[in-house]
């Protein structure tokens, strides 16, 4: 299971009924919270989706590294294949889907970059072999054979075999700025609950409306 105790978050909300909160970020740390103690495997698995140049949607399953007021973090390759799609189409879709809860959230906005110091502090806290395969992957792209992938690792190994790795270049993470979420909660007779906040931009006042399911 995903270690989720250094995760920064804002304070959970502590109202009983999710619906009458009047803000998004309180809501999702307690639902977070929630799932942190409910599922059996990565409570910060989320969906990302981003585009591609013909506007094809992409789709696959990344792990939230931080949030706060100012967004949700993941890292991966620059170079990688949505790496590339959010350099030219800085904007992205969010899933996180707690089965055990019956529960889903949705998040949409801008993305941009993290700063270096962002990257490099959380690249540090990776475990070594992490970092080697950082360095020994060159995501996204064709590869011949696992054992072509392996001899690569091993390379790696033994040139930081007992110095520590530095950050990959093009090794980063990204920023996704919440213009909108969308609480979902499951409801007998598929009458289910949700609830949808949403801004014209970061720091602009939320507007909550009551969906239809």
């Amino acid at each position: 299971m995903t270690d989720t105790t250094s995760i920064k978050h804002p304070t959970p909300l502590t109202s009983g009924d999710f619906t009458e909160a009047g803000e998004p970020f309180a809501l999702f740390a307690e639902w977070f919270a929630e799932a942190c103690k409910a599922e059996p495997n990565d409570p910060n698995a989320m969906a990302l989706a981003t585009v591609d140049a013909d506007g094809l949607p992409d789709l696959r399953m990344v792990l939230m590294k931080g949030y706060d007021a100012d967004g949700f973090v993941f890292y991966s390759h620059t170079a990688s294949q949505k790496g590339r799609e959010l350099a030219a189409n800085p904007k992205a879709a969010l899933l996180f889907h707690w089965k055990s809860l019956r529960r889903q959230v949705r998040i949409r906005g801008p993305v941009t970059p993290v700063t270096d110091a962002e990257a490099d502090a959380y690249f540090a806290t990776r475990p070594k072999q992490a970092q080697i395969g950082a360095w020994a992957s060159k995501q996204s792209q064709a590869l011949e054979s696992r054992f072509a992938f392996e001899q690569a690792i091993a390379k790696v190994a033994a040139k930081y075999i007992v110095s520590e790795v530095p950050r990959p270049p093009g090794w980063s993470g990204w920023r996704i700025t919440p213009l909108r979420f969308e609480f979902w909660h499951d409801r007998p007779f598929r009458l289910h609950d949700r609830i949808e906040f949403a801004r014209s931009a970061a720091g602009q006042a939320w507007t909550k409306t009551r969906l239809y399911p």
